[in-house]
């Protein structure tokens, strides 16, 4: 593997601004790092090398006339729910699917400001678990450990950013599809609020539970591409009002007062915060406090939340599995709950969705005390590959829940959620990344970035790069 060390996504854009570096060989030493990596971290599912090329040699001759754009010639990666043109968008199943015709907006977003997209990511089937694994492509590993989950469904986009293999991605979160991975790799990843980014050309993806989100090295790297990303087009369903995310990094977020929280919403299954992930947490909580916030235990009420989760996530996966080529092909849990989601598609789904505003308002109650809650990301540190191969869906299910009950009630109030590093459940191997979530009410995605960023300049996490993936010198 080469020994040049991956530059974060806004020194790309600055170095390529200042003729430090080519397009051509940022996306070289990407493409490369991609194939070397590939039979172990197995990142991911398509690699447009030869596209790729291309678009970065245009990339070069339009910053040799002067053109600046916010991501011209920057190598990214986007998870493979998200359509690019000329590629499948297989979303983790088997099978033989179609080249799509057209970008998705998001990425015809990031395309317009310059971005060269060098594959996409995989992801598990139709985004549902929280390890990246599956018969269509394998094992994705966590750089930091092989022998562990990166975390899903956005676990290859994680992989990849963490290994130094792309400067940032563009993930999903259905149940904190974004925040999980970013938790078990040592990553900012943002779910913004809902409709933040566009999901076009699905007017809202699973019954609007599910939001595009950037996953990255910095609090700056992950706004910039919020930033680039966000908008809407003519069709979608949740258009919420602008919000201006660059500035957050670097503003004062002044004394918030935040509420610590650990509780988890009902789910009916059993669930223990392992005393490690508590600790890393209350360690954080108390580097706030230091930094001048009011930092108090309370708890969110989260009532019956789950009851409106379900039917929104079995109805969109029932949806989803209607494009794919060959529904015996799918893994047994995921029919399993297609039929489920078929049984709660009406009028269960109907009543779901009309109990949103009410939890908002409960749930919401605690912003009349507090500016953020901050909790657990995950309940456990990375689970070792393997963890749920060949569990019943039932079993499945209430492991995942186990592991990951912390992030899901903000996908179904549609708002912003943020996951920053809270260190490592073995500090001295520094091996098992864990998160630590900042949530706030509807378009609080600049209090939460702001907040992000001043801790980020107290706890420096972007100087630790995982030595398994990224051998020669390492910086800090």
């Amino acid at each position: 593997m080469t020994s040049v060390i991956p530059k974060g996504l806004g020194e790309q854009i600055r170095a390529l601004a200042g003729g430090e570096v080519t397009s051509r060989a940022l996306v070289e030493q990407s493409l490369q790092r991609i194939a070397e990596t590939q039979p172990t971290l197995n990142a991911f599912r398509r690699i447009r090398a030869e596209a790729a090329l291309r678009e970065a040699a245009e990339a070069d001759r339009r910053l040799a006339s002067g053109e600046r754009l916010p991501l011209l010639g920057v190598p990214l990666a986007v998870k493979d729910d998200t359509d690019v043109a000329g590629e499948p968008t297989a979303f983790g199943c088997c099978g033989d699917f179609p080249a799509k015709a057209e970008d998705g907006e998001a990425v015809r977003r990031l395309k317009a400001a310059g971005a060269v997209i060098v594959g996409k990511t995989n992801t598990p089937e139709l985004g549902q678990w929280p390890f990246t694994e599956g018969p269509a492509f394998g094992d994705t590993r966590n750089p930091w450990n092989p022998e562990h989950t990166p975390g899903g469904s956005s676990g290859g986009a994680a992989a990849a950013v963490a290994a130094g293999l792309v400067p940032a991605a563009l993930g999903s979160d259905g149940a904190g599809s974004v925040r999980i991975p970013a938790a078990w790799t040592h990553l900012i990843g943002i779910k913004p609020q809902r409709g933040r980014i566009s999901t076009w050309p699905d007017a809202e993806a699973f019954n609007g539970i599910t939001c595009n989100g950037p996953l990255a090295r910095t609090v700056a790297d992950a706004a910039l591409l919020l930033h680039v990303a966000t908008g809407n087009c003519k069709g979608d369903l949740h258009c919420p009002e602008p919000v201006d995310v660059l500035s957050a990094v670097g503003r004062d977020p002044g004394r918030l007062r935040i509420a610590l929280s650990f509780k988890t919403a009902f789910t009916g299954t059993p669930k223990r915060l392992d005393p490690v992930v508590r600790a890393a947490v209350v360690r954080l909580a108390e580097r706030l406090a230091a930094l001048g916030h009011e930092v108090v235990e309370a708890e969110p009420r989260y009532g019956l939340v789950g009851f409106s989760f379900l039917p929104r996530a079995t109805a969109g996966l029932t949806e989803w599995s209607g494009r794919v080529p060959d529904p015996l092909l799918l893994d047994i849990r995921t029919r399993g709950a297609v039929r489920n989601g078929r049984l709660l598609g009406g009028t269960a789904l109907r009543w779901a969705r009309s109990y949103e505003e009410p939890l908002r308002r409960q749930v919401g109650a605690i912003f009349e005390r507090f500016d953020v809650v901050l909790s657990p990301t995950t309940a456990t540190p990375p689970l070792r590959i393997g963890a749920m191969a060949g569990l019943s869906g039932w079993r499945t299910d209430r492991a995942m829940i186990a592991a990951c009950p912390y992030a899901w009630p903000w996908n179904v109030l549609g708002w912003p959620a943020m996951n920053v590093p809270a260190g490592f459940a073995d500090p001295e191997r520094r091996t098992l990344p864990l998160g630590a979530q900042f949530l706030g009410p509807a378009n609080s995605e600049p209090v939460l970035i702001s907040l992000a960023a001043q801790l980020e300049a107290d706890q420096r996490w972007y100087e630790r790069w995982p030595q398994v993936s990224c051998p020669g010198p390492q910086p800090g």
